[in-house]
């Protein structure tokens, strides 16, 4: 009896202190992880470094300083962690390559946080579509098409091909192309369209407005017309350019030639024999 006391005071004492340090070592490393992680995401807070990175490597951060904690537990027990490493390590690898995709739009989406090719309340052209920008997050960018559908770009796409941000400059300039007959006065058609664009209050002084001719086509002479405008004001004074240059032109007795296409008929008719 004394005998089996004495065992099981053995055990208690040697197995009993390895259980308490492995608890320790996972309450304090659990504590120390937590620790580190939140002024890991502090650090960045104050250093203005966007909101969804922060979290999301806080996040990476605390689990891979736990995952060495419970790793550091389990040796204290007296488990071979080596065999358990690999099998994760396998497990991992396996994960990985079936999460290529996922990866890879994960690290785009850090080098757009990072980087900033656009903000959220731009107009950008990007992975094969438009549209302006709602959400931003690791994984994919949430875009509103002008007619109000919502579109999910994988970040992989966007920072793959090339990026056109409609909203980050402060002006824009507004491309018309024109064209006029053969018969009509050139000169006159450039003083018409110069009025016309010169009358409206949201063209800018500078740049220079453009009004030239660029091309002799088929049926017409084409005129560039290039205002400046403030970006807001893109969309309407592309439209009411449009109109009131037809408008105006229309006054001038300035013709705009359409395609057109004359169709010969003949016939052959066969003289008796």
């Amino acid at each position: 009896m004394e005998e089996n006391i004495e065992r099981l005071i053995t055990y208690f004492t040697l197995y009993g202190l390895q259980v308490l340090s492995a608890v320790v070592i996972f309450v304090v490393g659990r504590w120390l992880s937590r620790f580190i992680s939140n002024a890991t995401q502090k650090v960045m807070d104050k250093r203005n470094v966007d909101r969804t990175l922060s979290m999301f490597l806080k996040n990476i951060i605390y689990y891979a300083l736990f995952s060495f904690v419970i790793m550091a537990a389990i040796a204290k027990l007296g488990i071979q962690t080596t065999s358990f490493i690999a099998v994760l390590g396998a497990a991992g690898l396996a994960v990985g390559m079936a999460l290529q995709g996922s990866l890879s739009n994960f690290a785009s989406g850090v080098m757009i946080i990072l980087f900033k090719p656009f903000k959220v309340g731009h107009f950008i052209g990007a992975g094969g579509t438009k549209g302006s920008v709602q959400e931003i997050h690791i994984f994919s960018t949430v875009l509103h098409s002008p007619d109000n559908v919502r579109i999910v770009v994988p970040n992989s796409q966007i920072m793959s091909g090339t990026i056109e941000n409609y909203s980050i400059n402060d002006t824009r300039r507004v491309d018309l192309v024109i064209g006029v007959s053969y018969e009509d006065d050139l000169t006159k058609t450039r003083q018409v369209l110069e009025e016309v664009v010169k009358s409206d209050s949201r063209v800018l002084s500078t740049p220079e407005l453009t009004v030239a001719v660029s091309a002799l086509a088929d049926s017409s002479v084409n005129f560039v017309v290039r205002p400046w405008v403030k970006n807001s004001d893109y969309w309407g004074v592309y439209f009411d350019l449009t109109e009131k240059i037809k408008i105006e032109l229309e006054k001038n007795n300035i013709s705009i030639p359409f395609p057109q296409r004359d169709l010969h008929i003949k016939t052959n008719v066969e003289s008796p024999a």
